[in-house]
């Protein structure tokens, strides 16, 4: 399968999306029949769908749209991390229409001003209760919460963890070496692994050029069997189209063996989130760590 680890969608019609308040470009909806196009053309086979707001009721509407179209596989939800009753939300969630398709659940800390956020023992509860769930938790982070985030994989080594647009690093800038010195540190956890998405909205007009350094880093730290592709559609639209992502991150691993190709471009996903073939019925070798 050639999988879309990391797509939205979302309806103003049925809720605001606050955060595209200033952004045009994004300031409407995005369902996925707008999607399905650029899928078809580049055969994606399969797509998770991430939560974008903290609201309780996004995660059932995607989880039913999950149950309604062949190309979701997936969905990272949300739910109160510091909930006490967080276990019985999340058995909710999967009793629910499409349940079956929850895979991991994701907050955005990258909103939250404490840089040490995802240690606070109350949040670290929440994310042994994803865990216990046998769900992933996808770790949204800005660079200055990376440190606090690699602590987290590495003091629960028992969760499976997806670090999303791989820790958001702020390319251009003199941070390479820090951000590398965090990657190399990630890449000793065995349960983790890193998105090659949402990058292309810090790039120049040469996103591939721009993004080479970071790519070369991925590869040779975390490596392709840990690294997944997502196109991070429709934010991404604020810098290039579905396919000009998709090409940018091909050209990325393009030094790569067929193998590892795959990796990136479906096996990770499918392992990490347990995304079953739809052609085999069955769900890929190796689904937990």
């Amino acid at each position: 399968m050639r999988i879309d680890a990391h797509h939205h969608l979302w309806d103003l019609a049925v809720r605001d999306q606050p955060w595209t308040r200033d952004l045009p470009t994004l300031r409407r909806s995005f369902t996925a029949a707008d999607l399905r196009p650029a899928l078809d053309r580049n055969a994606v086979d399969a797509t998770v769908v991430v939560q974008t707001i903290a609201v309780p009721e996004e995660t059932p509407e995607l989880l039913a749209l999950a149950a309604q179209d062949p190309h979701i596989r997936a969905v990272v939800g949300w739910t109160s991390l510091t909930d006490p009753g967080i276990a019985d939300r999340l058995a909710e969630l999967r009793e629910g229409p499409g349940g079956s398709a929850l895979v991991g659940v994701r907050h955005g800390i990258q909103d939250e001003a404490d840089p040490d956020w995802a240690a606070r023992p109350e949040v670290r509860r929440g994310i042994a209760a994803v865990g216990a769930a046998g769900l992933v938790y996808d770790l949204l982070v800005r660079p200055d919460q990376l440190a606090a985030a690699v602590r987290t994989v590495r003091e629960l080594p028992d969760i499976r963890f997806v670090l999303d647009h791989a820790g958001n690093p702020v390319v251009g800038t003199d941070t390479l070496e820090p951000w590398t010195a965090l990657l190399t540190e990630l890449a000793d956890c065995p349960n983790v692994a890193v998105k090659l998405s949402g990058l292309v909205t810090r790039t120049g007009p040469a996103p591939a050029d721009d993004l080479r350094p970071y790519a070369d880093v991925l590869l040779s730290t975390i490596g392709p069997h840990h690294l997944m592709y997502g196109s991070d559609w429709p934010v991404c639209l604020l810098a290039a189209g579905y396919d000009d992502v998709l090409s940018v991150a091909e050209t990325l691993t393009d030094q790569l063996s067929a193998a590892e190709r795959e990796s990136v471009f479906g096996t990770t996903a499918a392992r990490w989130y347990g995304i079953e073939s739809a052609a085999a019925g069955e769900p890929p070798a190796g689904t937990t760590v």
